[in-house]
Protein backbone atom coordinates (compact mmCIF):
# COMPACT_ATOMS: atom_id res chain seq x y z
CA UNK A 1 0.00 0.00 0.00
CA UNK A 2 1.33 3.40 -0.78
CA UNK A 3 2.19 5.43 2.09
CA UNK A 4 -0.51 8.34 0.54
CA UNK A 5 -3.10 5.51 0.43
CA UNK A 6 -2.58 4.45 3.95
CA UNK A 7 -2.29 8.29 5.34
CA UNK A 8 -5.83 8.71 3.32
CA UNK A 9 -7.18 5.71 5.50
CA UNK A 10 -5.71 6.62 8.89
CA UNK A 11 -7.22 10.40 8.20
CA UNK A 12 -10.61 8.46 7.63
CA UNK A 13 -10.72 6.88 10.53
CA UNK A 14 -9.47 9.08 12.52
CA UNK A 15 -12.85 10.84 11.34
CA UNK A 16 -14.91 8.06 12.37
CA UNK A 17 -13.46 7.78 15.60
CA UNK A 18 -13.54 11.49 16.12
CA UNK A 19 -17.58 11.44 15.01
CA UNK A 20 -17.99 8.76 17.62
CA UNK A 21 -16.44 10.46 20.53
CA UNK A 22 -17.84 13.96 19.68
CA UNK A 23 -21.17 11.54 19.57
CA UNK A 24 -21.26 11.14 23.21
CA UNK A 25 -24.41 9.85 24.48
CA UNK A 26 -26.24 12.90 26.22
CA UNK A 27 -26.59 10.52 29.22
CA UNK A 28 -24.96 11.66 32.64
CA UNK A 29 -22.06 9.66 33.41
CA UNK A 30 -23.93 8.84 36.80
CA UNK A 31 -25.51 5.72 36.04
CA UNK A 32 -27.67 5.50 39.15
CA UNK A 33 -28.82 9.27 38.61
CA UNK A 34 -29.54 8.22 34.46
CA UNK A 35 -31.25 4.82 35.99
CA UNK A 36 -33.62 7.15 38.43
CA UNK A 37 -34.17 9.70 35.16
CA UNK A 38 -34.98 6.70 32.68
CA UNK A 39 -36.20 3.00 33.81
CA UNK A 40 -36.27 3.88 37.60
CA UNK A 41 -39.16 6.70 36.95
CA UNK A 42 -41.37 2.93 35.60
CA UNK A 43 -43.70 1.25 38.26
CA UNK A 44 -41.54 -1.06 40.41
CA UNK A 45 -38.58 0.51 38.64
CA UNK A 46 -36.08 0.99 42.06
CA UNK A 47 -32.49 -0.79 41.26
CA UNK A 48 -32.23 -4.07 42.63
CA UNK A 49 -28.43 -4.30 41.25
CA UNK A 50 -25.22 -3.19 41.07
CA UNK A 51 -24.96 0.01 39.28
CA UNK A 52 -21.85 1.75 38.49
CA UNK A 53 -20.94 5.21 37.06
CA UNK A 54 -19.81 5.00 33.51
CA UNK A 55 -16.12 6.01 31.68
CA UNK A 56 -15.25 7.21 28.75
CA UNK A 57 -16.49 6.79 25.03
CA UNK A 58 -14.51 3.65 23.99
CA UNK A 59 -14.10 1.75 21.12
CA UNK A 60 -11.67 -0.93 19.47
CA UNK A 61 -11.86 -1.60 15.51
CA UNK A 62 -10.56 -4.76 14.09
CA UNK A 63 -10.58 -5.50 10.72
CA UNK A 64 -9.09 -8.75 8.60
CA UNK A 65 -8.38 -10.18 12.50
CA UNK A 66 -5.96 -7.10 13.49
CA UNK A 67 -7.18 -4.55 16.14
CA UNK A 68 -6.56 -1.02 13.28
CA UNK A 69 -8.12 1.33 16.24
CA UNK A 70 -8.64 1.80 19.85
CA UNK A 71 -9.65 4.95 21.90
CA UNK A 72 -10.76 5.75 25.10
CA UNK A 73 -10.54 3.32 28.27
CA UNK A 74 -10.72 -0.13 26.29
CA UNK A 75 -9.78 -1.80 29.94
CA UNK A 76 -12.02 -0.37 32.01
CA UNK A 77 -15.06 -2.40 33.19
CA UNK A 78 -18.44 -0.76 32.86
CA UNK A 79 -21.80 -2.13 32.15
CA UNK A 80 -23.00 -3.08 29.24
CA UNK A 81 -26.54 -3.32 29.78
CA UNK A 82 -28.48 -5.48 26.84
CA UNK A 83 -24.99 -6.91 24.72
CA UNK A 84 -25.76 -9.12 28.18
CA UNK A 85 -28.65 -11.00 25.86
CA UNK A 86 -26.25 -12.25 23.65
CA UNK A 87 -24.25 -14.12 26.11
CA UNK A 88 -27.06 -15.38 27.63
CA UNK A 89 -29.18 -16.57 24.65
CA UNK A 90 -25.22 -17.87 23.69
CA UNK A 91 -25.53 -20.43 27.11
CA UNK A 92 -28.92 -21.30 26.10
CA UNK A 93 -27.36 -22.56 22.56
CA UNK A 94 -24.95 -24.27 24.13
CA UNK A 95 -27.32 -26.21 26.35
CA UNK A 96 -28.99 -26.88 22.74
CA UNK A 97 -25.81 -28.24 20.72
CA UNK A 98 -25.37 -30.45 23.74
CA UNK A 99 -29.16 -32.34 24.25
CA UNK A 100 -29.73 -30.70 27.38
CA UNK A 101 -32.72 -29.13 25.71
CA UNK A 102 -33.58 -31.17 22.83
CA UNK A 103 -35.69 -28.58 20.55
CA UNK A 104 -36.07 -24.40 20.84
CA UNK A 105 -39.47 -25.16 20.23
CA UNK A 106 -39.83 -27.42 23.20
CA UNK A 107 -42.55 -25.66 25.60
CA UNK A 108 -39.97 -24.68 28.94
CA UNK A 109 -41.91 -25.94 30.79
CA UNK A 110 -40.89 -29.20 30.58
CA UNK A 111 -37.43 -28.11 31.63
CA UNK A 112 -38.42 -26.15 34.95
CA UNK A 113 -38.47 -28.34 38.27
CA UNK A 114 -40.51 -25.49 40.94
CA UNK A 115 -37.77 -23.17 42.14
CA UNK A 116 -37.18 -22.64 45.55
CA UNK A 117 -36.03 -19.18 46.65
CA UNK A 118 -33.56 -18.70 49.50
CA UNK A 119 -35.59 -17.05 52.16
CA UNK A 120 -33.63 -15.61 55.16
CA UNK A 121 -34.52 -16.65 58.27
CA UNK A 122 -37.52 -14.25 59.75
CA UNK A 123 -36.85 -11.97 61.70
CA UNK A 124 -40.40 -10.88 62.47
CA UNK A 125 -43.62 -13.11 63.44
CA UNK A 126 -42.97 -16.35 61.26
CA UNK A 127 -47.06 -16.10 60.76
CA UNK A 128 -46.09 -12.98 58.48
CA UNK A 129 -44.92 -15.36 55.74
CA UNK A 130 -47.91 -17.90 56.27
CA UNK A 131 -49.80 -16.51 52.42
CA UNK A 132 -46.06 -16.32 51.29
CA UNK A 133 -45.33 -19.48 48.54
CA UNK A 134 -42.26 -21.38 49.01
CA UNK A 135 -41.51 -22.54 45.61
CA UNK A 136 -41.75 -20.53 42.71
CA UNK A 137 -43.99 -22.11 39.18
CA UNK A 138 -42.59 -19.98 36.08
CA UNK A 139 -44.24 -21.77 33.44
CA UNK A 140 -47.53 -22.91 35.41
CA UNK A 141 -50.32 -20.56 34.10
CA UNK A 142 -52.30 -22.01 31.37
CA UNK A 143 -50.54 -18.81 28.56
CA UNK A 144 -47.10 -19.74 30.00
CA UNK A 145 -47.02 -23.57 29.43
CA UNK A 146 -47.49 -22.71 26.04
CA UNK A 147 -44.22 -20.77 25.50
CA UNK A 148 -41.48 -22.37 24.41
CA UNK A 149 -37.62 -21.57 24.08
CA UNK A 150 -37.73 -19.97 20.98
CA UNK A 151 -40.31 -17.68 22.21
CA UNK A 152 -38.40 -16.48 24.70
CA UNK A 153 -34.97 -15.79 22.86
CA UNK A 154 -37.19 -13.94 20.38
CA UNK A 155 -39.03 -12.20 22.88
CA UNK A 156 -42.10 -13.09 21.67
CA UNK A 157 -43.81 -15.13 25.18
CA UNK A 158 -45.98 -12.55 26.15
CA UNK A 159 -44.92 -14.27 29.44
CA UNK A 160 -47.06 -13.19 32.47
CA UNK A 161 -46.15 -12.67 36.03
CA UNK A 162 -43.86 -11.73 37.95
CA UNK A 163 -40.34 -12.61 38.93
CA UNK A 164 -37.77 -11.25 41.40
CA UNK A 165 -40.55 -8.24 42.53
CA UNK A 166 -40.92 -6.88 39.10
CA UNK A 167 -44.15 -7.77 37.02
CA UNK A 168 -44.16 -8.17 33.56
CA UNK A 169 -46.08 -5.26 32.92
CA UNK A 170 -44.17 -2.94 34.76
CA UNK A 171 -41.00 -3.20 32.20
CA UNK A 172 -41.97 0.03 29.48
CA UNK A 173 -45.45 -0.04 30.31
CA UNK A 174 -48.31 0.49 28.20
CA UNK A 175 -49.54 4.71 28.21
CA UNK A 176 -52.98 3.25 29.57
CA UNK A 177 -52.63 2.02 33.34
CA UNK A 178 -56.19 0.09 33.01
CA UNK A 179 -54.68 -2.23 30.62
CA UNK A 180 -51.67 -3.25 33.01
CA UNK A 181 -53.29 -6.15 34.33
CA UNK A 182 -56.03 -6.61 32.26
CA UNK A 183 -55.28 -6.92 28.72
CA UNK A 184 -55.51 -10.26 26.97
CA UNK A 185 -52.36 -12.32 26.23
CA UNK A 186 -50.99 -12.71 22.54
CA UNK A 187 -50.37 -15.80 21.57
CA UNK A 188 -46.83 -16.89 21.98
CA UNK A 189 -45.21 -16.05 19.01
CA UNK A 190 -46.98 -14.02 17.12
CA UNK A 191 -46.25 -10.21 19.22
CA UNK A 192 -42.80 -8.61 19.67
CA UNK A 193 -42.31 -6.61 22.86
CA UNK A 194 -38.71 -6.16 24.14
CA UNK A 195 -39.37 -6.59 27.90
CA UNK A 196 -36.32 -7.52 31.07
CA UNK A 197 -38.48 -9.20 32.93
CA UNK A 198 -38.95 -12.12 30.24
CA UNK A 199 -35.22 -11.63 29.39
CA UNK A 200 -34.76 -12.33 33.28
CA UNK A 201 -36.95 -15.64 32.85
CA UNK A 202 -35.18 -16.97 29.99
CA UNK A 203 -31.86 -16.62 32.54
CA UNK A 204 -33.79 -18.51 35.08
CA UNK A 205 -34.95 -21.73 33.00
CA UNK A 206 -31.42 -21.99 31.90
CA UNK A 207 -30.42 -22.39 35.18
CA UNK A 208 -32.75 -24.61 35.85
CA UNK A 209 -31.35 -26.77 32.64
CA UNK A 210 -27.61 -26.09 33.57
CA UNK A 211 -27.76 -26.58 37.14
CA UNK A 212 -24.49 -24.28 37.81
CA UNK A 213 -24.48 -20.90 37.93
CA UNK A 214 -24.75 -19.33 34.11
CA UNK A 215 -20.98 -17.15 34.67
CA UNK A 216 -19.10 -20.66 35.34
CA UNK A 217 -20.76 -21.95 32.26
CA UNK A 218 -20.07 -18.86 30.22
CA UNK A 219 -16.22 -18.35 31.47
CA UNK A 220 -15.89 -22.33 30.79
CA UNK A 221 -17.35 -22.51 27.08
CA UNK A 222 -16.85 -19.41 26.27
CA UNK A 223 -14.99 -16.24 27.84
CA UNK A 224 -12.30 -19.15 28.88
CA UNK A 225 -11.93 -20.26 25.37
CA UNK A 226 -11.58 -16.84 23.35
CA UNK A 227 -9.06 -15.78 25.85
CA UNK A 228 -11.22 -12.89 27.49
CA UNK A 229 -10.00 -11.68 30.75
CA UNK A 230 -10.23 -12.46 34.16
CA UNK A 231 -12.41 -9.25 34.98
CA UNK A 232 -15.77 -9.70 33.33
CA UNK A 233 -18.62 -10.17 36.20
CA UNK A 234 -21.97 -11.33 35.92
CA UNK A 235 -24.60 -10.36 38.13
CA UNK A 236 -28.00 -10.80 39.10
CA UNK A 237 -30.02 -8.92 41.45
CA UNK A 238 -29.58 -8.95 45.41
CA UNK A 239 -32.94 -10.89 45.73
CA UNK A 240 -32.36 -13.46 42.87
CA UNK A 241 -31.33 -16.46 44.57
CA UNK A 242 -32.54 -19.83 44.92
CA UNK A 243 -31.78 -23.18 46.49
CA UNK A 244 -30.43 -25.18 43.55
CA UNK A 245 -29.56 -29.12 44.40
CA UNK A 246 -28.56 -27.90 47.96
CA UNK A 247 -26.54 -25.03 46.99
CA UNK A 248 -27.43 -21.35 46.91
CA UNK A 249 -26.88 -19.96 43.52
CA UNK A 250 -27.89 -16.44 42.39
CA UNK A 251 -30.39 -16.30 39.19
CA UNK A 252 -28.14 -13.49 36.80
CA UNK A 253 -29.68 -10.77 34.86
CA UNK A 254 -30.38 -10.03 31.09
CA UNK A 255 -29.35 -6.70 31.22
CA UNK A 256 -28.93 -3.20 33.52
CA UNK A 257 -32.73 -2.43 33.70
CA UNK A 258 -33.27 -2.66 37.22
CA UNK A 259 -29.18 -2.77 37.32
CA UNK A 260 -27.14 -5.54 37.13
CA UNK A 261 -26.19 -7.70 33.96
CA UNK A 262 -22.47 -7.96 32.37
CA UNK A 263 -19.57 -5.60 33.52
CA UNK A 264 -17.12 -6.16 30.71
CA UNK A 265 -14.31 -4.40 29.16
CA UNK A 266 -14.15 -3.21 25.34
CA UNK A 267 -11.53 -6.21 24.56
CA UNK A 268 -13.61 -9.03 25.69
CA UNK A 269 -16.67 -7.32 24.12
CA UNK A 270 -14.34 -7.19 21.08
CA UNK A 271 -13.38 -10.59 21.70
CA UNK A 272 -16.99 -12.29 21.67
CA UNK A 273 -17.50 -9.71 18.56
CA UNK A 274 -15.44 -12.25 16.63
CA UNK A 275 -16.94 -15.24 17.97
CA UNK A 276 -19.68 -13.92 16.27
CA UNK A 277 -17.77 -12.82 12.63
CA UNK A 278 -16.66 -16.12 12.68
CA UNK A 279 -19.67 -18.01 13.05
CA UNK A 280 -19.02 -19.58 16.57
CA UNK A 281 -15.24 -20.39 15.55
CA UNK A 282 -12.64 -19.78 17.91
CA UNK A 283 -9.54 -21.12 16.27
CA UNK A 284 -10.04 -24.57 15.87
CA UNK A 285 -12.77 -24.70 18.27
CA UNK A 286 -16.44 -24.82 17.42
CA UNK A 287 -17.89 -23.25 20.73
CA UNK A 288 -20.98 -22.02 18.84
CA UNK A 289 -22.42 -24.34 15.81
CA UNK A 290 -22.77 -22.43 12.98
CA UNK A 291 -26.55 -23.92 12.69
CA UNK A 292 -27.29 -22.01 16.30
CA UNK A 293 -25.40 -18.70 14.79
CA UNK A 294 -27.84 -19.06 11.46
CA UNK A 295 -30.69 -19.54 14.08
CA UNK A 296 -29.74 -16.05 16.11
CA UNK A 297 -29.54 -14.13 12.84
CA UNK A 298 -32.93 -15.39 11.37
CA UNK A 299 -35.64 -12.70 11.86
CA UNK A 300 -38.34 -12.90 13.98
CA UNK A 301 -41.40 -12.55 12.37
CA UNK A 302 -43.25 -9.87 14.17
CA UNK A 303 -40.31 -8.43 14.03
CA UNK A 304 -38.02 -8.97 11.27
CA UNK A 305 -34.92 -6.67 12.85
CA UNK A 306 -34.55 -9.23 15.56
CA UNK A 307 -32.79 -12.20 15.81
CA UNK A 308 -32.30 -13.71 19.08
CA UNK A 309 -31.40 -11.59 21.48
CA UNK A 310 -29.95 -9.95 21.44
CA UNK A 311 -29.05 -10.03 18.16
CA UNK A 312 -29.64 -6.90 16.04
CA UNK A 313 -30.26 -7.26 12.29
CA UNK A 314 -29.87 -4.59 9.55
CA UNK A 315 -32.67 -6.65 7.42
CA UNK A 316 -33.85 -4.31 3.99
CA UNK A 317 -30.92 -1.53 5.90
CA UNK A 318 -33.31 -0.14 8.27
CA UNK A 319 -31.69 -0.30 11.12
CA UNK A 320 -28.06 0.92 9.89
CA UNK A 321 -28.57 2.57 6.13
CA UNK A 322 -24.76 3.39 5.69
CA UNK A 323 -24.10 -0.57 6.18
CA UNK A 324 -24.73 -4.10 4.82
CA UNK A 325 -28.25 -5.29 5.01
CA UNK A 326 -26.04 -8.14 6.42
CA UNK A 327 -24.75 -6.61 9.16
CA UNK A 328 -25.27 -6.99 12.84
CA UNK A 329 -24.88 -6.19 15.95
CA UNK A 330 -24.90 -6.92 19.85
CA UNK A 331 -26.75 -3.76 21.22
CA UNK A 332 -27.99 -2.22 24.97
CA UNK A 333 -28.19 0.37 26.48
CA UNK A 334 -25.62 3.55 26.36
CA UNK A 335 -25.23 2.66 23.60
CA UNK A 336 -23.05 -0.46 23.82
CA UNK A 337 -22.84 -1.50 20.40
CA UNK A 338 -20.90 -4.45 19.25
CA UNK A 339 -21.03 -4.37 15.25
CA UNK A 340 -20.19 -7.24 13.54
CA UNK A 341 -20.13 -7.13 9.10
CA UNK A 342 -18.88 -10.18 7.19
CA UNK A 343 -18.81 -8.55 4.23
CA UNK A 344 -16.16 -5.88 5.71
CA UNK A 345 -14.64 -9.02 7.88
CA UNK A 346 -15.07 -5.86 10.63
CA UNK A 347 -15.76 -5.67 13.82
CA UNK A 348 -16.50 -2.73 15.77
CA UNK A 349 -17.24 -2.00 19.91
CA UNK A 350 -18.25 1.38 20.59
CA UNK A 351 -19.31 2.44 24.21
CA UNK A 352 -21.70 5.50 25.41
CA UNK A 353 -22.65 7.00 21.52
CA UNK A 354 -26.16 8.46 21.39
CA UNK A 355 -27.88 6.02 19.14
CA UNK A 356 -28.37 8.60 16.29
CA UNK A 357 -25.05 9.07 15.81
CA UNK A 358 -24.23 5.00 15.16
CA UNK A 359 -25.21 5.10 11.38
CA UNK A 360 -22.87 8.04 10.98
CA UNK A 361 -20.39 6.64 12.95
CA UNK A 362 -20.38 3.17 10.53
CA UNK A 363 -20.79 5.56 7.65
CA UNK A 364 -17.23 7.04 8.23
CA UNK A 365 -16.04 3.67 9.51
CA UNK A 366 -17.14 1.98 6.30
CA UNK A 367 -15.85 4.47 4.15
CA UNK A 368 -11.83 4.25 5.85
CA UNK A 369 -12.19 0.48 5.45
CA UNK A 370 -13.87 0.51 1.88
CA UNK A 371 -10.47 2.64 0.83
CA UNK A 372 -8.02 -0.26 2.46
Amino acid sequence: MAAQDAFRIGRLLKQAIDFAVAGETKAPRDLVMNHYQTFGREPFGYAIGPIRERGDPTGIIIHKGFIVAEWGEPLRVDMTHSVTKSLLSSVVGIAVERGMIRSVDDAVREYVAPIQLYAPPSTTNKSDRLTTPDLLFPFESPHNRTITWDNLLRQTSDWEGTLWGKPDWADRPDENPAQWTTRPRNTPGTVYKYNDVRTNVLALAALNVWRRPLPQVLKETIMDPIGASSSWRWFGYENSWVVLDGSLMQSVTGGGHWGGGMYINAYDMARFGYLSLRRGKWNDRQLLSEQWIDQARTPTRPEPIYGYMNWFLNTDGKRWPSAPATAFAHSGNGTNLVYVDQEHDLVAVVRWIDGEAIDGFLKRLLAAIDHG
